[in-house]
């Protein structure tokens, strides 16, 4: 494969399946519509997309998207898993040009009534192109003091509307409980009732003197989204005042734009994901997380956003699950550009043993807003809960059995159902 790249996807059609996959891959080659002069067999064989797998799934009786042709068989639209690959020499080993391969004018063609990427699967060049992540999960761990368990972590709530001295107030009360992580709210930036400089100077004076007392520094994530230059100054401005982590929300700054942003970086980057309902939401359309992470791991991100088991969204436990699979998963054999998965949304002590029993790893980090925030005995109880959950978690010993003798995850189990 190393002089090609390729694709998969769902597809949905109203033709055959075979006449719609080999569209998709003129469309996105050296083809257009009709025969034009200059499209030799020579440059076919040298640029065209091939179609190199069908594997026929059940036919839908209506359409997943408007706007499709006219099914050649009545009230048949055909499915398939099609996997496509592309000569490398046709976009060099860059991504935004891949992006616009894989996931560009294909989509909208009528022989098209729904198109999901499934997954994609890269040339070594484009490893050689790319860092990776400078950081991943033994960077973090390091950073952050945390060994042989996930990292516990929290979101600042309100998630906008703080001013910087109340933002430092709760992180004074979330290092005193033993936080090892806390994040701003992908909603809070650099706004006039709570500015960026003002904000991380509040907290890191906070962090550094948590630091001096317990020999831990808090991690925090500092949300420094905005204009690519406004990002590299609030970037070097977390790095000078002893910052161990940035973060950025992936759908707002966009591939180039992260893509500089991470070559500047020398702190982990937390990817925020927000906005990936509109990518994914529906089945047969957009990205499955597989292929998306698989962009932004090699752009540089150190922690990729999940979701989280029994989560407030739409995204069922199967699907949380396999994105948190897909960021432990190594993309090269001699540079795996492995990531920590973040879950949060919704989580207390109670989703620990079976996020644990189902990945099957400790290397992510577990946000719980509420369920730390809000247990009975305040934050440090919420933390103490979250880090017995993990224990009982990796000893295979019921929670329940598990908090008879812990009063703080006793507590979370009482409150949080």
């Amino acid at each position: 494969m190393g002089d090609r790249f390729e694709a998969d996807y769902l597809l949905e059609s109203p033709i055959s399946i075979e006449a719609a996959a080999e569209a998709i891959a003129g469309e996105q080659s050296s083809g257009t519509f009709l025969p034009v002069p200059g499209e030799t067999p020579e440059l076919k064989a040298r640029s065209a997309a091939r179609v190199e797998a069908i594997r026929e799934c059940d036919p839908a009786a209506a359409p997943a998207l408007p706007g499709a042709a006219t099914p050649s068989t009545p009230g048949t639209f055909r499915r398939a898993v099609v996997t496509i690959s592309w000569p490398l020499a046709n976009i060099g080993p860059s991504l935004p040009n891949l992006l616009a391969t894989v996931a560009g004018n294909l989509f909208e063609l009528k022989q098209v009534s729904g198109l999901r990427l499934l997954d994609i699967r890269l040339p070594r060049a484009f490893a050689d192109a790319y860092a990776g992540p400078r950081f991943g999960i033994e960077g973090t761990r390091r950073l952050a003091g945390v060994n042989g368990r996930p990292l516990i972590g929290t979101i600042i709530k309100p998630s906008i509307g703080l001013t910087p001295e109340a933002t430092a107030e709760a992180v004074d009360t979330l290092a005193g409980a033993g936080i090892d992580f806390i994040k701003d709210d992908e909603l809070q930036s650099d706004g006039p009732g709570c500015p960026f400089e003002a904000r991380a100077r509040a907290v890191m004076d906070v962090i550094e003197r948590h630091a001096q007392r317990s020999g831990m520094k808090v991690m925090f994530a500092f949300n420094l989204t905005g204009d690519l230059d406004e990002m590299r100054r609030r970037h070097d401005l977390v790095r000078d005042l002893g910052g161990t982590c940035v973060m950025a929300s992936l759908n707002s700054v966009g591939l180039v734009g992260m893509i500089e942003f991470a070559r500047h970086s020398e702190l982990p980057v937390h990817a925020h994901r927000n906005g990936w309902g509109y990518l994914s939401r529906h089945p047969l359309l957009g990205w499955s997380y597989t292929a998306w992470q698989k962009i932004w791991r090699l752009v540089g991100c150190d922690h990729m956003h999940v979701n989280g088991l029994a989560n407030k969204f739409s995204e069922d436990d199967d699907s949380v699950i396999a994105a948190a699979r897909a960021c432990l998963t190594p993309m090269f054999d001699d540079k795996p550009c492995v990531i920590m998965p973040v879950f949060s949304s919704g989580q207390t002590a109670r989703q620990a043993p079976e996020t644990f029993a189902r990945l099957g790893s400790a290397d992510l980090i577990h946000a719980a807003g509420g369920g730390i925030m809000a247990h009975p005995a305040g934050p440090a109880g919420g933390v103490t809960s979250m880090r017995e959950a993990w224990e009982a978690a990796m000893a295979g010993t019921p929670l329940a059995a598990y908090a008879e003798t812990r009063p703080a995850l006793r507590q979370a189990l009482e409150t949080f159902r």
